[in-house]
């Protein structure tokens, strides 16, 4: 039976433009891997740390935020990444390096650590063409994983988190990441499953910019069998990681800009030793963790250190006091005395949604999302800065059959004879 999903059951992340718990900085296009999917194109080149400087500008005049992811194209391939790494550390942002890991050598990782590096996110998926991994299913890549958690644990200190693009053809593959990651909590921190882009972007609409019909399926179109031909959604990938742990339930998320019932961001959070799950934490256990780090810091909470993440029973036993839910999974922990023997660590399943088309040609975007960006001085979703560089706007879609309104049934009038 398909998980029922309602979203106002959970904790609505109160992230906004101006005031959110990450931004996302690209200080260049060059890459040293060619994905399925990938619609950055690779010309471009790096940007100087003078460009990157001011980027960092608009950041801290325009929009509050905890951590700035840094991204590409692939950041470590920029001669500069250490120099940045530091820039972004003094601006008072933690650097969230995101990359393949393909460039990541143990000497680069304690120089990005000195420079203040926060932590790692590693992109591996059965979309990239790896020479450190050259297998064919998501469950194969997990050695891999492996071995990029125990680089960052052997050097201490450093958020580990791992995300995947999830198709139709891959999506039978996500129990076997979670099993993975269910075994390593003290040094998988984060899985974030990524829905790819909407398959059916092409052959029920067409675009315009400036209303003139333009080509986007050159922009963004990568046509291929890894990629599939349905459309997913968050309970598609909640209904894969319940065979496999059936506490599974979300507790914060943000919804989209066009449907409030839509659920872009998703956040699961777990209590768990390296060999059992105790429960998830509830909406109210994320709520007081985000409104207390805007109280107490002044920011929202994105990425957690790894010393409070490595305390899962004092977490549980603290929030137990006043959360029914916490006080559930403090009862499955106490059902066997041997169980305080056990360290407890919090882990996060996370699952990402991207722009999907209305029926009606509507955009419908992440609402409060993490990942803007900066182009030319200004704020952009950084999913979509194609369209700026190519077009000057976000592009508008139209169905290219018409779409019948449907009205809601009403009743006859009743006629009262007296």
């Amino acid at each position: 039976m398909s998980f029922k999903l309602i979203p106002q059951k959970y904790y609505r992340l109160p992230w906004s433009l101006t005031d959110n718990g990450i931004s996302w900085i690209e200080v260049t296009t060059s890459c040293n891997l060619a994905c399925e999917g990938c619609y950055r194109p690779k010309a471009g080149g790096h940007k100087s740390l003078k460009q990157i400087a001011e980027d960092l500008a608009v950041f801290k005049q325009e929009r509050k935020s905890d951590c700035m992811s840094v991204a590409g194209g692939d950041p470590l391939v920029h001669p500069k990444i250490v120099e940045i790494t530091k820039m972004i550390k003094d601006g008072g942002w933690k650097p969230i390096i995101n990359t393949n890991g393909l460039s990541l050598t143990p000497k680069l990782l304690k120089e990005l650590k000195t420079a203040g590096a926060f932590g790692f996110t590693f992109h591996i998926d059965t979309s990239q063409i790896r020479r450190d991994s050259k297998v064919k299913t998501e469950g194969e890549h997990n050695a891999l994983r492996q071995k990029f958690a125990e680089m960052l644990a052997t050097e201490g200190g450093l958020a580990c988190s791992f995300n995947q693009t999830v198709t139709t053809e891959t999506l039978n593959q996500v129990p076997d990441v979670v099993k993975w990651a269910q075994k390593h909590p003290d040094i998988v921190h984060t899985i974030v499953f990524i829905l790819y882009r909407e398959p059916r972007l092409f052959g029920e609409f067409d675009f315009y910019a400036h209303g003139k019909k333009v080509p986007l399926q050159e922009t963004y179109e990568k046509a291929s069998e890894w990629a599939g031909t349905k459309a997913l959604n968050a309970t598609d990938v909640i209904d894969k990681i319940r065979t496999v742990d059936e506490l599974y339930e979300p507790s914060a998320y943000l919804n989209g800009t066009e449907d409030p019932n839509s659920t872009k961001w998703l956040l699961a959070t777990r209590i768990a030793s390296k060999d059992e799950s105790f429960g998830y934490t509830s909406p109210r256990f994320m709520e007081w963790v985000q409104e207390g780090s805007r109280f107490f810091r002044g920011k929202y909470l994105s990425y957690s250190n790894t010393e409070f993440l490595s305390k899962g029973r004092e977490t549980m036993l603290a929030f137990s006091l006043f959360d029914p839910k916490m006080r559930q999974t403090l009862k499955r922990y106490i059902k066997n005395p041997l169980n305080i023997l056990k360290k407890l660590y919090i882990q996060t399943f996370t699952i990402i949604q991207p722009v999907d088309i209305l029926a009606d040609g509507r955009m419908n975007m992440c609402d409060g999302c993490p990942d803007i960006t900066v182009h030319n001085k200004k704020l952009y979703w950084s999913c979509r800065l194609e369209e700026i560089k190519q077009y000057g706007c976000f592009v508008a879609a139209a169905p290219r059959k018409p779409v019948m309104e449907k009205r809601p049934e009403v009743d006859p009038p009743q006629v009262f004879l007296n």
